[in-house]
């Protein structure tokens, strides 16, 4: 049975779930990589690239949930030392990018309705991340909001300078 705070957790989850999707839901897989940013040495971080990036961390998520192991996205393909390319066939198509992290979304609420307020002792195993977030109650809010709501907020602002309304 969850909890107060997981009950929390999942309403705000529940709202990334719901956003994400609204914020490309008009574009076309072209403007998913649109680049409004003229230097070529710092892109902006389009569309395609955020969601990309977001959805190598929502099978870490699940597995800090659970208690297990995972592989540093540092150096993954969409991790952090990743830069947004403009060529399209870079990334997978909007439907595809979507629906990984709706279903992303549902996996992670899933595991972690069914959790209880032990799971936010949860050790990480990355130990890079240990020094910084060495249970899963620090990484957790870190991950779920903090990273995630950074990058959906970036769509909204890339919306806000190709000309296209809020959402």
């Amino acid at each position: 049975m969850a909890s107060p705070i997981i009950d929390g957790y999942l309403f705000a989850w529940k709202k990334n779930a719901d956003y994400g999707p609204k914020l490309v839901a008009d574009l076309s897989n072209e403007q998913m990589v649109a680049q409004p940013a003229t230097d070529p040495n710092a892109p902006a971080n389009h569309p395609a690239w955020v969601l990309s990036h977001l959805n190598v961390y929502l099978p870490i998520i699940g597995a800090i949930i659970k208690g297990e192991e995972f592989e540093d996205p540092k150096g993954h393909q969409f991790g952090m030392n990743s830069k947004p390319q403009s060529t399209r066939d870079v990334y997978a198509s909007n439907e595809e990018l979507v629906q990984a992290f709706v279903d992303g979304h549902e996996q992670v609420a899933e595991l972690l309705g069914n959790a209880d307020d032990s799971v936010f002792a949860n050790e990480i195993k990355l130990e890079r991340w240990k020094k910084v977030m060495p249970v899963a109650g620090i990484a957790l809010p870190y991950l779920m909001f903090n990273h995630e709501n950074g990058h959906l907020g970036q769509i909204s602002a890339w919306r806000r300078v190709q000309g296209l309304p809020s959402v």
